[in-house]
């Protein structure tokens, strides 16, 4: 019988890591099992933190066994892991705002609760944003149900940064916002066979906003606001992330990075309530 499992505390979690992974989570047992699967086989970022915030309906996703048991892994392969419950929902930018609160890493990731990272894909990340010096580093996630389904229309978006990538300031309408494209379906996936990139190679690529699994460099996002937008916007609402990203861009830069080790589990959304674009509001009204 799987006995009950800690949850930790804020105070013991904070600690001056390297990285800390963020999972925001609701109504979503099974597939937070797989994430956090993932989780436990990424190597070469010794000590990274977890936490996981859940807003599910009835019984947190952590407690199921398949959940609780990843969670077990991380901590016996030496990764804290802090467990938290985020009721009343107030929508998902106060969720992502409350996440960021909890770290005090250099790097945060930003993963959501249905997608599978590969072994390597949180060392390459880090590699990345290191060697990058921008605001943050994504990996587009992969739709494997869509492996044959080729859409060379999209691959014209795919741009390679030749130096460090620079601020833009992106909006709707433009060119630049249209390379979202490249992350649909498994677009990703193409564009990387035709690179041909050798093992341990990775290029970053230009875009308007990365969907899934985003690190960012904690200052340079907290620097830029944050989601701290959230009092701003309908509780119904989605694209926070798009809009935390956008500030990031326009300030700091950002990047996508091929290859993408980050899968996504296909399941159906629990986000059903989105009325509202978040960036919408927020580009309108920069200042609040």
């Amino acid at each position: 019988m799987n006995r009950p499992l800690d949850a930790g505390t804020p105070a013991q979690f904070r600690a001056d890591r390297l990285v800390d992974v963020l999972v925001p989570t609701r109504n979503r047992p099974t597939e937070l099992a797989v994430t956090l699967a993932g989780l436990t086989t990424q190597e070469g970022v010794p000590g990274f933190g977890v936490v996981v915030s859940d807003q599910s309906d009835g019984d947190p996703g952590f407690a199921h066994p398949a959940a609780a048991t990843m969670v077990r892994a991380l901590r016996h392969r030496g990764h804290p892991v802090l467990l938290t419950r985020r009721l009343p929902r107030r929508g998902l930018a106060e969720h992502r705002s409350y996440l960021l609160d909890t770290s005090d890493a250099r790097y945060v990731l930003f993963l959501d609760d249905d997608v599978w990272l590969e072994p390597g894909t949180l060392h390459r990340l880090v590699t990345a944003i290191g060697e990058l010096g921008c605001g943050f580093v994504g990996n587009g996630v992969h739709g494997l149900s869509y492996l044959d389904d080729v859409r060379p229309q999209t691959h014209r978006h795919y741009r390679e940064w030749t130096g460090r990538p620079v601020p833009e300031r992106i909006r709707p309408g433009t060119p630049e916002w249209d390379r979202a494209q490249i992350h649909s379906a498994a677009n990703l996936l193409h564009v990387t066979a035709s690179l041909a990139l050798a093992d341990g190679d990775w290029r970053a690529y230009q875009v308007s906003w990365v969907g899934g699994c985003v690190l960012y460099d904690r200052a340079k996002l907290v620097g830029c606001g944050g989601f701290d937008f959230w009092r701003r916007v309908p509780t119904r609402h989605q694209g926070e992330d798009v809009a935390a990203q956008l500030a990031v861009l326009a300030r700091h830069g950002g990047a996508g990075i091929l290859p993408s080790g980050a899968y996504h589990l296909e399941s159906p959304t629990t986000v059903t309530e989105r009325d509202v674009e978040a960036w919408e509001v927020v580009i309108a009204d920069p200042d609040g």
